[in-house]
């Protein structure tokens, strides 16, 4: 009988899982968002799985054999309840697959009003509040000199959200 399972895969090879269950005739799923980051000092929009390193698989034990799929290259092992691996209920397939998540970021990328520390350059150390971005390296961040307000571009590799 067909049922979901839910695979552990081994770290960076979620992908190469999937592409060798496929070819094994598995049903695979994996929900992927987009997300906005913050990627080599660039805000960028990077799609990545919802689940990261987690794999739901559709297949027939009857037919194709649970080491099979457990000796597969990138497959780590099934998350089990004791010793049969966990079903998956269709009803959270079936919302898995039709729900659309958007406007997601990354909680460390900063918006304007949050308070960030620069961590290299002149004012290392110094607790900043991040205005906005100024181009695709730099941000302008707002420093309190002597008590007062002091606009500062900085890259934003020299700076971490607190």
């Amino acid at each position: 009988m067909q049922s979901w399972y839910l695979l552990y895969c081994k770290r960076g090879q979620l992908l190469r899982a999937k592409e060798h269950l496929e070819r094994q005739e598995v049903n695979c799923l994996t929900p992927m968002i987009t997300l906005e980051k913050m990627v080599r000092g660039k805000r960028t929009a990077v799609i990545e799985p919802l689940f990261p390193n987690y794999l739901f698989v559709e297949f027939d034990p009857e037919s194709i054999h649970t080491t099979t799929v457990h000796s597969t290259r990138g497959v780590s092992h099934f998350v089990r309840f004791g010793v049969q691996p966990a079903t998956v209920p269709e009803t959270v397939i079936h919302e898995l697959m039709h729900y659309q998540i958007e406007n997601i970021t990354d909680p460390e990328t900063p918006y304007p009003g949050d308070s960030v520390v620069i961590t290299e350059g002149a004012f290392k150390g110094l607790e900043a509040i991040f205005a906005e971005p100024d181009g695709e390296a730099r941000s302008m961040l707002l420093l309190n000199l002597l008590n007062k307000q002091v606009q500062q571009s900085i890259r934003n590799t020299d700076f971490r959200k607190v």
